[in-house]
């Protein structure tokens, strides 16, 4: 039978911190910016015990198994962008202007709990919880093109439900004509939005909006999930917005409103640059950024991110589909 445990030194009641008094010494070193820091020093640091015996376990974010289907008209045959790929070259300045840093400063991203609210101009407001995003509605795959605004593409296996279904049970009034949506505004979980150095110069929260029937289109796809999971925090999890004609800008990320309005919602690249990033921002070859061609884009498959695979762009990213919506529009003015 083993021995009584007998400590070394012995704590009175006195030698405890106060509850208060610890809570207290974890604000002021968060407010000074040490809390945190953890992941900027060495792990010699790390193994020496010093700052982040203060720190909050935090769990690593864990993806989970989805159910869907796989309608067949969109399980189209080019080759699908390797998953590593997806995954570790993103845009989502929230978590860092360059391409690998979402992927690194998100990891512990929380989405659980996470409510989605639709409002505005509609008959019946919805708020979605973290586990109705996807179970009330059925889950399909769709494999999209993705094309970035920066000349690069993907093709993504998505997984999600049309914007469409979720905004007909809004049931929006007959005045609605744009839908705006709104990123999550979370500067605790978000470096960039608490830096505009890291953050790109941008007024966060992140915001987008689309005309009413550009949102009711079929195509018009929420995401919760990419390759079989729930979506990665560098990807928008817990849900995006996937506009597979337009670029990628458009298609925003961690989403936590949606409101139906009858005037034109301001965007947030469109705010930037307004001559760069028009609010349609339609994949147009005809069109140049003004800084470079949209004529063709680098497809990242196979080989290294930056491997050369120059292809022809396709006006509205190959999805002809869409064309009618825009008739008689000039899209040189309307870009």
């Amino acid at each position: 039978m083993p021995k009584p445990f007998k400590p070394s030194v012995k704590l009175t009641d006195n030698d405890v911190t106060n509850e208060d008094v610890y809570k207290s010494r974890r604000s002021l070193l968060k407010s000074m910016g040490f809390l945190g820091a953890s992941t900027l020093l060495a792990k010699s640091a790390g193994a020496a015990g010093w700052f982040w015996e203060d720190e909050e376990e935090k769990a690593a974010f864990k993806r989970e198994a989805l159910e869907f289907s796989q309608p067949p008209k969109f399980q189209i045959a080019q080759t699908r962008t390797p998953e590593d790929k997806v995954i570790s070259y993103n845009n989502f300045y929230e978590f860092g202007t360059s391409k690998d840093a979402p992927a690194k400063n998100a990891t512990e991203f929380q989405t659980n709990p996470w409510t989605l609210k639709i409002d505005g101009m509609v008959k019946n407001p919805i708020e979605l919880d973290h586990d109705a995003l996807t179970k009330r509605f059925p889950l399909e795959e769709r494999i999209y093109r993705l094309r970035c605004v920066e000349a690069w593409s993907m093709v993504v296996p998505w997984i999600g439900f049309e914007l469409g279904a979720l905004l007909k049970q809004a049931d929006p009034l007959m005045s609605a004509k744009y839908v705006a949506f709104e990123t999550l505004y979370d500067p605790e979980q978000m470096p960039g939005q608490r830096s505009r150095f890291t953050g790109g110069g941008i007024d966060y929260p992140y915001v987008e909006g689309l005309r009413l029937d550009e949102a009711m289109h079929p195509l018009t796809l929420m995401s919760v999930g990419l390759y079989g999971k729930t979506l990665p925090p560098q990807n928008g999890a817990p849900i995006r917005l996937v506009v597979p004609w337009k670029y990628g800008f458009k298609s925003i990320k961690s989403i936590v409103r949606i409101r139906l309005t009858d005037k034109k919602p301001p965007t947030t690249w469109n705010r930037l640059a307004a001559n760069e990033y028009g609010f349609y921002a339609n994949v147009n070859p005809n069109v140049s950024h003004p800084r470079w061609s949209q004529a063709s884009e680098r497809r990242i498959t196979t080989g290294g991110l930056l491997a050369r695979n120059r292809i022809d762009t396709q006006m509205f990213n190959g999805y002809s589909e869409v064309a009618p919506l825009y008739k008689d529009m000039d899209l040189s003015r309307y870009y």
